[in-house]
């Protein structure tokens, strides 16, 4: 009852239907730390639970679609079965895995870093160190193949978006806007501002699994020098794996 009590004082999550395959499962309207781990609690039971008819779970920010197979499943039973599992504990389940990113700030690397340091007032040496003091979670893969959208970032450093976009991004460019962070899988179009650069290919399509990061996964940025980036920079060209996840373990 304790568990049931403490689940009712939450905002009730909506199903909407996404087309005749799919509906979503919506529990706020915000980026919020809290409502994200809704989300990804949720995509872990059904994972754990595995519900026949399920295709695939897309976790957002703030919902969760998943698609099924009419043929196997009726929505009206499988939407009942997911309620169900929202607040639910599932046996095994565990926070994603840990990366340590290591990022080579500023330079040609970070055309921003100084602009982003003038904006909030902080000394250059001060983004970098605050920049790379949390660990951020994955709250979602994002338009590009591998693109992780990461918070929640630092209040000191919460900037709009760049007023002109550039045309071109490097690939493996780390960049924060609004209360986010970002790492650039491939070269893109972006409004970001850009701190560094890390030599992690994000998106390979030579690895058994070509997208590195997953929803629910955690970074931490390790600022290196440049020679250590150029090593590991030519480490990754190869396919070589440059770094490995430390922990399945909650922090």
């Amino acid at each position: 009852m304790g568990g049931q009590d403490a689940r009712s004082q939450q905002r009730q999550p909506r199903f909407l239907a996404a087309g005749d395959t799919a509906f979503v499962v919506e529990f706020g309207e915000a980026v919020d730390p809290a409502i994200n781990r809704q989300v990804m609690d949720l995509a872990r039971a059904i994972r754990q639970t595995a519900p026949a008819g399920v295709v695939d779970l897309v976790p957002t920010f703030r919902s969760l679609m998943v698609h099924y197979d009419p043929t196997t499943v009726r929505r009206t039973a499988l939407e009942q079965q997911v309620h169900d599992l929202i607040g639910s504990e599932v046996e095994g389940a565990s926070a994603g895995r840990l990366w340590r990113m290591p990022t080579l700030y500023g330079g040609a690397y970070g055309p921003d870093l100084e602009e982003v340091a003038s904006q909030t007032g902080l000394a250059v040496d001060a983004v970098v160190e605050c920049h790379a003091s949390v660990e951020y979670e994955v709250y979602m893969m994002g338009f590009l193949p591998g693109l992780p959208y990461l918070g929640i970032l630092p209040e000191a450093l919460a900037l709009p978006r760049r007023s002109e976009p550039r045309v071109r991004v490097p690939a493996g460019s780390v960049a924060i806007a609004t209360n986010l962070a970002n790492i650039y899988p491939s070269e893109s179009p972006g409004g970001w501002h850009i701190l560094g650069r890390t030599p992690i290919e994000l998106f390979d399509l030579r690895r058994p699994v070509p997208i590195l990061l997953d929803a629910g996964d955690r970074i931490r940025f390790e600022p290196i020098d440049e020679d250590t980036f150029t090593r590991l920079h030519a480490r990754a060209e190869t396919g070589d794996p440059v770094i490995e996840p430390e922990t399945e373990a909650a922090s």
